[in-house]
């Protein structure tokens, strides 16, 4: 098995079946599809809302809840520092999270293509197995299905998720206001160019790792510690931290002003990003988020992450402002300034 980033390795040896290769008869709901099931998904990811094996799963959550559904395409399935079996549980996750969510129950989805090898998609169910263990969810429904061979890129995951939302949390973009903070948990880009190096057959001279992680315990902490002076939440994933910042200034109405030498960037990341001709600011993220505070606690609120593994370089990189309304501008390290647009279209397709 290839090294995870997840923190909790577990044993989990592949089963023995009498065969190695997804084929169509293993979405066809009959004989294959349930020694698949039975042998893999449901003893590998048990627990007593799965063994009830039902079209759907019977749940209870206290006060508000939080509900988010998503999809993972990512091409290559695997890569430096996980693989899209972390990546979906962990992708969903955050979302949660960005709600002021604390998660508690994911259903996961699978669109096989014929002719995966029953390893590497065994490799995935442990990869969400072990990333579910480490954000304390449960999976407790799904599906599985098969599409002829050439028609799926190997593997497709559909996560959705639900959580119960923290006593203090208040996330919305309209509490945004002049005079905010704006904080990265941590260095931007290294989930992008982990992948692109992947694609394109580069070589670093050290590995450069996706930063693929769950973000709820983070949040969880600001909201204990600072409740509602925490505005607002967003991952930073396709698209990177400018197209947030964008989405953020026009849906508050406001501008941002983001200073480039506080902006944290791993010294490889920023080279890579130079010989591919990309911009660290629109380069994909998986475990990193910005969050707009009152600009009493932002202090505090980068103390908070900074205790976290993956938030040693969290900084507050701007400030929300009444000029220029629903832009972004940066202020350069040698005094310029510049708008920083929205990405106008894929800067880097199937990142996640």
């Amino acid at each position: 098995m290839r090294n995870k980033s997840v923190k909790m390795q577990l044993q989990c040896p592949l089963p023995k079946l009498d065969f190695d290769m997804i084929t169509l008869g293993h979405g066809s709901g009959g004989i294959l599809t349930n020694r698949l099931l039975d042998s893999g998904v449901f003893d590998l990811l048990k627990n007593e809302f799965l063994d009830e094996r039902h079209d759907g799963s019977i749940l209870q959550l206290s006060g508000k809840t939080a509900f988010t559904t998503d999809s993972f395409v990512i091409s290559p399935i695997f890569f430096p520092g996980g693989d899209i079996g972390e990546l979906a549980v962990n992708g969903t996750v955050n979302d949660l999270a960005m709600c002021g969510a604390i998660p508690r129950y994911l259903s996961l989805s699978f669109i096989l293509e014929e002719g995966l090898p029953l390893s590497e998609f065994w490799e995935v169910l442990c990869s969400v197995k072990a990333a579910a263990a480490q954000a304390g969810v449960l999976i407790v429904t799904g599906d599985t299905k098969v599409v002829d061979r050439g028609k799926g890129d190997k593997i497709f995951i559909n996560t959705t998720g639900l959580g119960e939302v923290h006593p203090q949390a208040d996330i919305r973009a309209n509490r945004v206001a002049p005079g905010d903070k704006v904080i990265v948990s941590g260095q931007i880009a290294d989930h992008g160019i982990a992948i692109m190096s992947v694609r394109e057959g580069l070589a670093f001279e050290t590995t450069i790792e996706s930063d693929t992680q769950p973000l709820h315990e983070m949040v969880a902490a600001l909201l204990d510690n600072l409740g509602g002076s925490i505005h607002l939440l967003r991952d930073a994933t396709r698209g990177g931290v400018a197209t947030v910042l964008n989405e953020i200034a026009a849906q508050s109405g406001t501008g941002v002003e983001l200073q480039q030498n506080r902006i944290p960037v791993d010294g490889q990341v920023s080279s890579a990003c130079e010989i591919l001709g990309l911009d660290p600011l629109y380069v994909a993220n998986e475990g990193k988020f910005i969050a707009i505070v009152t600009a009493t606690v932002a202090e505090k609120a980068v103390d908070i992450l900074r205790g976290f593994a993956g938030a040693g370089e969290a900084t507050i990189i701007g400030e929300v402002v009444e000029a220029h309304p629903r832009q972004v501008v940066m202020h350069s390290a040698i005094g310029g300034r510049r708008v920083v647009n929205m990405l106008p279209g894929e800067q880097l397709p199937r990142i996640c």
